[in-house]
């Protein structure tokens, strides 16, 4: 407005002291009055043209500190804003560019799914993580939203941060979550052919593999129990059981599990898990609850103490067939006959000695009592998280699984396990794997994600 007003007023007085001048020279012709009056106007005409002139130079001036000034202030803005947001843990929405930059255009593959992908990358902060990309658009973005701000909220130690997502419209979602070390739990309790550092065949040690069973039976504690809405992981499994630098345990691909009420519960239509983790509540299509969790975890433990998968299949007697081997089944049998130290992990003898015995059969009987067929006979996690810490006594003697329902859907019906008994729970789990894979759902069955593979 300044500057208009000094336009103006400059304009009208050079146009006066013209006409002025004009005037001055029809009325006096060539005279020394003449000549000294239009010396005098223009200099004043002169004067006003330096006063516009350092009146704008003063003008540009402040507009150039006031365009810094608000420059410096939005970037500051900026930088508070993304640091409050770290620190309350809410996502960040990240643009399509950033993560293009930071995965060198998904060129470091760490896993694959049905449906999505999971690359490495590294924000231009120096953040390392790990970014899903997922192909499927089953919710729309607005849920996609609620969802990931729900989850994003949720901040445990032995769960992985998942720090943001990114929406491309009409094309696949991302979610960014923290990069987790030392890769996923099977690479580390199933003999493989995966080395450490040393160049020694991988193989978690027993004080680890413990200490393991408690972080994550902490994280699944703190979804059910201390989250204003109930968190359903939905496929508890070694794949989705991370191993950070110090061999910490965190829980992954709980990014977009059910949230449910504390005392819902509810039954889903298509089922969510992996062959050989599944609740038998998944397979008559009651409702699924917080035990489903617990019935996971507990097949999870017995796959940490033996070192080899809860349903697998084996050569039989004749070499064209090949029988399911029912892990829980022989642990059950051998825990009768007082024999439980034969069911451990051979390998452990080798990396630290025989594993504590009180600790063996304390993990166990735990997860005995947690893959019971009746949900209502399963601990919560909360007591599960007491008995192995030992703040309370673990109950002796649990029940034998039943197997009725599995053996309901038993495509084979002579199919026995290495104890001896027939196996009905393994094949009907083999028929799990061929008629009811994992949904396609954002929390996908990527057998890598997050980890260093």
């Amino acid at each position: 407005m300044e500057s208009k007003r000094a336009k103006v007023f400059a304009a009208s007085a050079v146009v006066s002291l013209l006409v002025l001048l004009v005037v001055l020279w029809i009325c006096l012709g060539p005279s020394t009055t003449s000549y000294i009056v239009s010396g005098l106007v223009f200099a004043a005409i002169l004067a006003i043209l330096a006063w516009v002139l350092t009146l704008y130079t003063a003008l540009d001036r402040m507009q150039m500190s006031a365009a810094r000034w608000s420059a410096l202030e939005r970037e500051e803005l900026r930088v508070e804003y993304s640091f409050l947001r770290k620190v309350a843990g809410l996502p960040i929405k990240f643009r399509l560019d950033d993560l293009v930059v930071a995965t060198d255009n998904f060129q470091a593959l760490v896993g694959r799914g049905s449906s999505a992908s999971v690359f490495r990358g590294i924000l231009d902060d120096g953040t390392p993580v790990a970014v899903k990309r997922i192909e499927a658009a089953e919710r729309g973005d607005r849920e996609f939203r609620s969802e990931v701000s729900a989850i994003a909220s949720i901040q445990h130690v032995n769960l992985v941060r998942l720090l943001g997502y990114c929406i491309v419209p009409a094309g696949p979602k991302f979610l960014v979550y923290e990069f987790v070390a030392n890769g996923s739990l099977d690479n580390w309790i199933f003999p493989s052919a995966r080395k450490d550092h040393d160049g020694r065949r991988r193989c978690l040690p027993w004080a680890m593999r413990y200490r393991a069973a408690v972080d994550v039976a902490k994280a699944l504690s703190y979804l059910h129990h201390d989250c204003r809405a109930r968190v359903l992981h939905l496929d508890v499994k070694p794949e989705n059981i991370l191993l950070d630098e110090g061999f910490r345990a965190v829980v992954a691909d709980f990014g977009l599990s059910k949230l449910m009420g504390k005392d819902e519960s509810r039954v889903v239509t298509t089922i969510r898990g992996t062959r050989g983790y599944l609740a038998p509540e998944w397979i008559i299509g009651s409702g699924v609850s917080d035990k489903s969790d617990i019935y996971s975890y507990g097949m999870v433990l017995l796959e940490m103490v033996g070192g080899r998968r809860s349903v697998q299949l084996v050569d039989g007697d004749v070499a064209s067939r090949r029988k399911w081997s029912y892990f829980p089944q022989i642990v059950s049998e051998k825990v009768r006959q007082g024999r439980m130290m034969e069911v451990v992990d051979e390998r452990l003898k080798s990396v630290e000695g025989p594993p504590d015995e009180e600790e063996v059969r304390t993990l166990v009987h735990v997860a005995l009592w947690c893959i019971q067929e009746k949900a209502e006979t399963r601990p919560s996690m909360a007591r599960v998280v007491d008995m192995l810490e030992g703040r309370i006594a673990v109950d002796d003697d649990p029940p034998k699984p039943d197997m009725i329902i599995s053996s309901l859907l038993s495509p084979e019906p002579d199919v026995f396990d290495e104890a001896g008994a027939k196996d009905t729970h393994a094949a009907a789990a083999g028929m799990l794997e061929l008629d009811t894979q994992s949904a396609t759902t954002y929390s996908l069955d990527v057998s890598s994600i997050l980890s260093a593979r």
